[in-house]
């Protein structure tokens, strides 16, 4: 189907993604067998108050958060900054990331990943 809808989808829990703290919740809005392109996958993540999506790196693609709601500490390579709704942070091939929840209320992500 070439239609999701996800703020109506299920989540489910993701506990301590990437060796991270805390339950994330998540669902796959599309995966790689929906895709001609290069496109791995499409989730929406919601990373709790103090919950955290621990500092990992990928190999051969790219990642993008969009921040839909919420506050954070976005960490890239040893870079640390803070992102807000509306920021767009692009996770580069072989490069480190990691992002927690430094608000009161859920941070809020669309994540894509595309293969290179």
């Amino acid at each position: 189907m070439s239609r999701f809808n996800y703020l109506e989808s299920p989540l489910v829990d993701l506990p301590n993604c990437h060796e991270g703290i805390g339950i994330l919740k998540h669902n796959n809005a599309f995966l790689t067998e929906s895709f001609a392109s290069g496109l791995l996958f499409i989730h929406h993540t919601i990373l709790p108050p103090g919950t955290t999506i621990g500092v990992h790196a990928h190999e051969n693609d790219e990642e993008v958060y969009i921040v839909l709601e919420g506050d954070g500490l976005y960490t890239e390579d040893e870079e640390k900054f803070v992102v807000k709704t509306g920021d767009i942070l692009r996770n580069r091939p072989y490069g480190t990331h990691g992002l927690v929840n430094t608000g009161e209320k859920d941070l809020k992500l669309l994540v894509f990943c595309v293969k290179i």
